[in-house]
């Protein structure tokens, strides 16, 4: 059975329809990660070190499934596979630039509180 893309098995505004495509813990690290480009599996694991690699594997497949990243399978020995944004997952960079740029701007106060 095919999954139901988020975007369509959710009613309500645009953010929320928005945040159901990347609500995953690591969606929004791996998107960010890809503006770099290319990324293979074991690349994408190095660059963000407390995923595990089932759930990588789940939210790969998930941004796949979403239109957001595509994954290129290689056929070799042993197999390549890489991911790359999608038109869609780039025209997410605004975005995903915005949330760095608040974070630098605005977590060390965060840190500061907690200390």
């Amino acid at each position: 059975m095919p999954r139901v893309p988020k975007q369509q098995a959710s009613t309500g505004c645009s953010v929320e329809r928005t945040l159901n495509l990347i609500d995953g813990k690591w969606k929004i690290v791996i998107l960010y990660k890809l503006l770099r480009g290319t990324l293979r599996f074991n690349e994408l694991r190095r660059l963000i070190p407390g995923v595990t690699q089932r759930m990588l594997t789940h939210q790969l497949r998930e941004l796949e499934a979403d239109g957001l990243i595509v994954r290129q399978v290689y056929a070799q020995v042993p197999p390549r596979v890489e991911y790359s944004l999608s038109a869609r997952g780039q025209s997410l960079e605004p975005v995903l630039m915005a949330l760095k740029h608040w974070g630098d701007t605005n977590l060390s106060s965060f840190e500061a509180k907690a200390a």
